[in-house]
């Protein structure tokens, strides 16, 4: 009777699972871990972290689904890398399987794992799950990886099959769920050394549940994503990133449902997914992309040294009530709509001149959805330093970015409420509004909410000039 171990790591879901499937299909007896890694929390900045509790209240649910299948789920907080092995010793297991991650992080810890249970004379094996493309699966004609979205999409969709996009039946061989060793117990979040932090107040509904409810809430509302998606005031978007993010849901359901339904709105979500699988398999092939510019002419760029300013930025205080609004909301909440994630990526490095990495660290400190791959992607594409970007003559205005995607001043007057009485005209731009009637709107500029920290149009001259240095020339100028 051969016996393996699943080690669950961003999966966190007992159906539609590619390294659960295989360990059950090919062994008699199969055991369940997770590992609350010291190596990775230990680097967290803070002891309140929304997605440690995320995880927490994840890996309770998933317990309780595997052992309602007659298994149970092994927690244990320490380095991963040391644990997975000594608890496959511990429970004599002949495989330890689980499924790939990209990261380069974490492709060197598994390494490190495969080489001590190799040594212990333990399998280790590694599933695609989190993708539906990986590696180099969907190439060019010339077999290079793509580093432009649009014809990559073209292939993957073209690479497509009902095959890629179907379920694996775990519940077909729940039988060989091994019942949990005597005295196991899951540690409570103030046992991995974290506290409580605003996810029940925020109405965030961790583990399968959660993702199953968003999922069918969102498929009621997919028709219109397309027209609705770039309105932060507007429920537009699934809201399923943290979700994707830890695994509570399925890419593979995710993706055949929007491939099934057709439509724009669907279709539009579905090449949302596309994005996610182009830039994990950009980190897998550029791995430099991690503290690099993807396009290397591109680290010339000499950003500006401007502390004051990225403080500014960090604590809602430029000015801008778009920009300010945006990052009230990922400081309170943790989440970001997307159009604003490239509105404040723009101003932090179009306007005030700040090297992206910068931005990149602290949305990576500050995001429910971290993804490192999709994280610095957008990163680059904001800056201009990244494969398919944005030109960087380029600029979006965070004037006209409000007029367009928050034209009543809804979700500014959400976040911003010193700006609750200010009109609708002036509302993108206050420092506008006539001083006797910031008074008669109890919002005086420089008093009640800040005057803007740049000015846009100086500060638009001073990028292209930037820029200009890189690629000889600040000509084809553009401004959205």
């Amino acid at each position: 009777m051969s016996s393996a171990l699943v080690w669950f790591r961003r999966d966190l879901r007992d159906f539609d699972h590619a390294a659960l499937y295989h360990a059950l299909k090919h062994h008699r007896k199969v055991f369940c871990a997770f590992v609350f890694d010291t190596v990775i929390l230990d680097a967290l900045p803070q002891r309140a972290d929304r997605r440690v509790e995320f995880i927490h209240a994840s890996v309770v649910e998933l317990d309780g689904a595997l052992r309602a299948r007659g298994g149970g789920l092994i927690v244990r907080h320490g380095p991963a890398a040391e644990v997975i092995p000594a608890l496959a010793a511990a429970l004599g297991v002949t495989a330890v399987l689980a499924n790939r991650d990209y990261e380069p992080a974490a492709i060197a810890r598994d390494g490190d794992v495969a080489e001590r249970l190799r040594v212990l004379g333990v399998g280790f094996e590694t599933f695609k799950d989190q993708v539906i493309f990986e590696k180099s699966e969907v190439l060019t004609q010339g077999n290079s990886p793509f580093s432009v979205f649009t014809p990559y999409k073209r292939a993957w969709l073209k690479t497509l099959t009902d095959f890629h996009l179907k379920a694996y039946p775990v519940e077909k061989y729940a039988a060989s769920l091994a019942p949990l060793p005597d005295g196991e117990t899951l540690p409570s979040l103030a046992d991995i050394g974290f506290e409580p932090t605003n996810l029940v107040e925020l109405g965030i509904q961790p583990g399968m549940s959660g993702g199953r409810k968003l999922f069918d809430d969102f498929l009621k509302r997919i028709g219109r994503y397309k027209a609705k998606r770039d309105f932060p005031a507007v429920k537009g978007v699934s809201y399923l990133s943290v979700h994707l993010r830890f695994g509570t849901v399925s890419i593979r359901e995710l993706a055949r449902a929007a491939h099934g339904i057709g439509g724009e709105g669907a279709e539009t979500w579905l090449s949302e997914l596309v994005w996610r699988d182009f830039y994990f398999q950009i980190l897998w092939h550029h791995p430099r992309v991690i503290g690099a510019c993807f396009k290397p002419e591109y680290d010339r760029v000499q950003w500006d040294d401007a502390p004051a300013l990225f403080a500014a930025w960090c604590e809602a205080r430029t000015g801008y009530p778009i920009v300010d609004a945006a990052m009230r909301q990922i400081n309170h909440s943790g989440f970001m709509h997307n159009r604003l994630r490239m509105i404040v990526a723009s101003f932090l490095t179009k306007d005030l001149g700040i090297d992206w990495r910068l931005g990149e660290k602290y949305f990576a400190d500050q995001l429910n959805d971290f993804d490192l791959s999709a994280n610095n992607g957008g990163w680059q594409w904001a800056a201009s330093t990244g494969c398919d970007a944005q030109p960087y003559f380029r600029i979006f205005n965070p004037v006209t970015q409000s007029e367009k995607f928050d034209p009543d001043g809804s979700f500014i007057r959400k976040y911003l409420p010193e700006l609750a009485q200010v009109p609708n005209k002036f509302i993108h731009a206050p420092w506008t509004l006539p001083p006797i009637d910031q008074k008669l709107a109890g919002c005086v500029i420089g008093t009640d909410y800040p005057a803007p920290v740049v000015d846009h149009a100086k500060a638009r001259e001073r990028t292209l000039a930037r820029f200009g240095v890189v690629k000889g020339a600040a000509g084809n100028e553009d401004e959205t």
